[in-house]
């Protein structure tokens, strides 16, 4: 009899011990999904602009605007604008990466955004594109005094897929 309580007891601990570990495995479980889908989340957060810009003295400058848009707070909202000189000897890449800010409307376009990338820093250094609500697909890089630049010459990037 003795023997028999003692083997119920082993018994109960084992089956408890398995039911702990399908517990720890449906949570482990639920816990990779989650992040899979918040690195989705992430992802479809970053905006992705890229083109040829003009260069005075080289064949032209290959741009990538990434514009992070985090989760809406500006601590969150940040950029990285690579730069790549085409036919110089040899092509550097010119790498800045900072904090933006967006302000609303773009010249006659109130529903426009403009981009001021180094928001926070001293407005020399202070970086502008916008684009108009009915093409967001196409970002313009603007003057100092926020405004397209007219010019013959191509100073628009386009969202990659």
């Amino acid at each position: 009899m003795k023997n028999l309580v003692i083997l119920l007891a082993i018994a109960i601990q084992l089956t408890a011990c398995n039911s702990k570990k399908k517990e720890e495995e449906i949570v482990k479980t639920e816990t990779d999904t989650t992040a899979v889908k918040t690195e989705k989340t992430a992802v479809a957060n970053v905006l992705v602009y890229e083109g040829l810009l003009p260069c005075a003295d080289c064949s032209g400058i290959q741009t990538v605007l990434k514009i992070d848009l985090g989760n809406g707070t500006m601590e969150d909202q940040k950029f990285e604008l690579s730069s790549i000189y085409k036919g110089k000897s040899p092509e550097k890449e010119f790498v800045e990466k900072g904090n933006f800010n967006t302000e609303r409307g773009l010249e006659s376009d109130p529903n426009g955004t403009t981009f001021i990338l180094n928001w926070d820093k001293p407005a020399e250094k202070q970086i502008y594109y916008g684009y108009f609500s009915s093409d967001t697909k196409k970002i313009y890089m603007l003057d100092r005094s926020k405004k397209i630049i007219k010019s013959k010459l191509n100073y628009s990037l386009d969202l990659k897929k």
